[in-house]
């Protein structure tokens, strides 16, 4: 069986949690986009595990898949297993040969890009966005090429003059050959234990009747194409890009599980139509520790936006929903959610797909009575009738089920429906 988690908001939905929780049941988790610009937190007991690039099945002591769409930092990668094996996880890890390679030049130009543009994106200067630049540009260096020192040398022989001459544009100095080979070969000798063709392997696995859970980064609203570009990410959140990057065939899929907050958060710039501001935005951001796990930014707050939810729905074929930080709105007298926006005196059920128009929608809001929500509960019938009439009414909205309910950090802190 085949299962995607993706995010339907702007990321830091909660994602890593609710993968943790199907691992259980799951044989493989594989992470399929983005790099070290996402931050997925599991919280077990009295240990938190943040990861960034490692699959969040890792605490699980489960099969581990980092997929041909995932930009790899390696020191980051080496130091988040040694960090897992200190704590005593036995997970077998596979790096897809096909895996785009961040190099220090990447993170170098991200920086300078960013601080360098009059309309700054809100880049976490990992050198992600470079990364997937030269995949495109057919001049990166891939993970099978990474840990074959021969050609790993011929490869970043070849293109280093050209990254020196971009840096130095911008006043910067590029890393010699020599110090980046000194840091980087002794990673790819640690890491070439870790490869395969992760393709293959899931193909085989899913033949066996094996349980596969597949991982995103980031958010439906920061993917390249139907989020709010240029203010989205470099690789594909959604679940169709999924497919790509594993390399299995649709037909395979069989659910496809949305991840909302019951509220929103953003980081960096962009459009946000149910913004807050003030201290009920402060309130919300403190209870629900909302600062950034990569780059320890504060999030930008809003009430949960259904368009938003609708559109990633709609886009993704969700077959369910899962809320996560229900608790955290625990205690308001009064809680919104957005379910249409209003354009030039129109009525808007989905998102725009003009970024300048979806910066000039405002929220119509539908408001609910506020809730109390318990530390500990056995079912959803525990959940307060004010929070059911939340729930359902993002269920109607969107047309898909919510399967399942966070309210707190802990993996036992989760309601099946």
């Amino acid at each position: 069986m085949l299962t995607a988690v993706v995010g339907a908001q702007f990321g830091d939905e909660g994602k890593g949690k609710i993968v943790d929780f199907l691992a259980s049941k799951a044989d493989v988790v594989v992470r399929f986009n983005g790099g070290n610009n996402a931050g997925h937190t599991v919280v077990v007991g009295d240990k938190t595990y943040k990861f960034h690039i490692m699959p969040s099945g890792a605490v699980q002591n489960k099969v581990c898949c980092l997929a041909s769409g995932v930009a790899i930092n390696p020191e980051v990668l080496v130091s988040e297993i040694e960090m897992l094996k200190k704590t005593g996880k036995r997970f077998k890890l596979l790096i897809d040969s096909r895996a785009q390679i961040i190099m220090p030049y990447h993170i170098l130009l991200d920086g300078a890009k960013e601080s360098k543009s009059k309309n700054k994106i809100g880049t976490t200067k990992r050198g992600i966005g470079p990364c997937y630049a030269d995949r495109a540009a057919r001049t990166g260096i891939r993970f099978g090429e990474f840990v074959r020192e021969k050609i790993f040398r011929e490869k970043l022989h070849a293109v280093l003059p050209f990254k020196r001459k971009e840096l130095n544009s911008y006043g910067i100095r590029c890393p010699s050959e020599r110090t980046i080979l000194a840091k980087y070969l002794p990673l790819a000798k640690k890491l070439k234990q870790y490869e395969a063709d992760v393709s293959l392997f899931l193909q085989k696995a899913l033949k066996q009747q094996k349980r596969v859970l597949l991982e995103g980064a980031q958010g439906f609203c920061l993917d390249n194409d139907f989020g709010t570009y240029p203010y989205v990410t470099s690789s594909r959140p959604i679940a169709s890009a999924a497919l790509a990057s594993i390399g299995i065939s649709a037909r395979l899929l069989e659910r496809i599980i949305g991840v909302a907050k019951a509220y929103c958060t953003r980081v960096g710039s962009g459009p946000f139509v149910t913004e807050l501001k003030g201290k009920l935005a402060d309130f919300i951001r403190e209870k629900g520790k909302e600062y950034g796990t990569t780059t320890g930014r504060a999030r930008r707050i809003g009430w949960l936006d259904l368009v938003m939810l609708r559109t990633a729905a709609r886009v993704n074929g969700f077959t369910e929903l899962a809320i996560t930080k229900l608790d955290v709105l625990s205690g308001l007298k009064k809680v919104k959610v957005c379910y249409a926006y209003r354009f030039k005196g129109k009525t808007l059920k989905e998102v725009p797909a003009n970024t300048f128009e979806l910066a000039k929608c405002k929220p119509i809001y539908r408001e609910f009575e506020g809730f109390e929500i318990p530390e500990r509960m056995r079912s959803v019938e525990d959940l307060p009738k004010e929070a059911k009439a939340y729930l359902r009414f993002i269920e109607k909205q969107c047309s898909t089920q919510i399967r399942l309910v966070s309210y707190g950090p802990e993996r036992t802190q989760t309601l099946r429906i």
